[in-house]
């Protein structure tokens, strides 16, 4: 089974990391070493970002309803490369880059429409 790997390109993402968020869907089931130190900020009425509060490093994007975490592939060590098939809130991208890389991709509001009929 391959693990998969997409990108959120919406105005949020790239003002927290300065550019879109890779990410893997990990679901409810996560959990991190320093605890103490995970602090979280609400980020929208559906979601919730959280970082180090001792080092800053970003951790995750979850979603308040299904408790769904998405996780920065930077944080992460693949057993094998994972597959980069998707792309979400492609109407957001800025035109200043673009991936050469063939994916599924989403806007805003197909995003919103899939995770409202889930």
């Amino acid at each position: 089974m391959s693990l998969h790997l997409g990108t959120c390109h919406c105005s949020i993402c790239r003002k927290w990391g300065g550019g879109p968020m890779f990410a893997v869907d990990c679901g409810t089931d996560v959990s991190f070493s320093g605890a103490e130190h995970v602090a979280r900020f609400s980020s929208s009425d559906w979601a919730e970002r959280g970082f180090c509060s001792h080092c800053g490093t970003h951790l995750f994007y979850r979603l308040k309803e299904s408790g769904q975490y998405i996780v920065p592939a930077g944080l992460m060590e693949f057993p094998e490369a994972p597959v980069f098939d998707h792309q979400i809130f492609i109407d957001e991208k800025p035109a200043y880059y673009d991936f050469a890389n063939q994916t599924k991709t989403m806007t805003g509001a197909e995003v919103f429409a899939q995770f409202s009929q889930e």
